[in-house]
């Protein structure tokens, strides 16, 4: 199960203030987003139980004898050879065991998320990220600043996405410590002070590339969205 996301009316509106106080000095729109996490990556237990079933047959490959001997041992140590037949039965039922074993054991959430690579929940969360601020904010603003701000709370992982007024403006780097801020307060529940933390970054970053123009409506929700 993932983790969930207890936030108070008065996390929402620490969020929401923030929000506002960043816009008064920039044309951005910043859209916040907190996902309980981005992905389920059962495709990620699949995949080690395949390879561990490959694993299996490799290992009879590159050890035969070992094998053998192995199942020669299983079957009481009366045999001096293992008919091929009686080998290759014993080889796919090992190999469909170590499947079956390993994918309902990362069937466990907790151990699945462990045995994700980092690249794996980077690309997840990137990607998810990129989804919900075409839904959220690409293309919804008159000058096209729109700026989402996402965390996904399981992978520990946060992301911003801008819209191309603010992407042909500000380099995706700078935005590195707004993401820090917010992580880091994150990983100790303080969900809602690490987006009050990264707006307020993220407010400087934009009021010195995107500044505030005469005619300014608010554009995009400021409170909190969460998923």
């Amino acid at each position: 199960m993932a983790k969930s996301i207890h936030l108070s009316d008065a996390d929402l509106e620490l969020v929401t203030d923030a929000v506002g106080k960043a816009e008064a000095n920039t044309d951005a729109e910043i859209v916040t987003i907190v996902a309980a996490r981005s992905d389920a990556y059962h495709d990620v237990g699949l995949h080690w139980a395949i390879l561990c079933a490959f694993l299996v047959a490799g290992v009879a490959a590159a050890f035969p004898h070992f094998y053998e001997g192995i199942i020669i041992w299983i079957m009481g140590g009366w045999e001096h050879e293992v008919p091929l037949q009686t080998l290759l039965l014993f080889l796919l039922g090992h190999m469909l065991l170590k499947f079956l074993a390993v994918r309902y054991l990362l069937a466990i959430p907790r151990l699945r998320m462990f045995f994700t690579p980092r690249s794996t929940k980077a690309r997840r969360v990137r990607r998810r990220a990129v989804e919900l601020f075409k839904t959220a904010a690409q293309g919804r603003t008159k000058r096209l600043t729109g700026v989402v701000l996402y965390l996904s709370v399981l992978e520990r992982r946060a992301e911003i996405v801008t819209d191309e007024g603010i992407a042909a403006r500000v380099s995706p780097d700078v935005w590195g410590d707004a993401i820090a801020a917010l992580v880091d307060e994150a990983k100790h529940g303080r969900v809602a002070h690490g987006m009050a933390a990264a707006i307020a970054k993220c407010g400087v970053i934009l009021a010195e590339h995107c500044p505030r123009q005469s005619d300014n409506p608010n554009e995009l929700p400021d409170r909190l969205i969460e998923l």
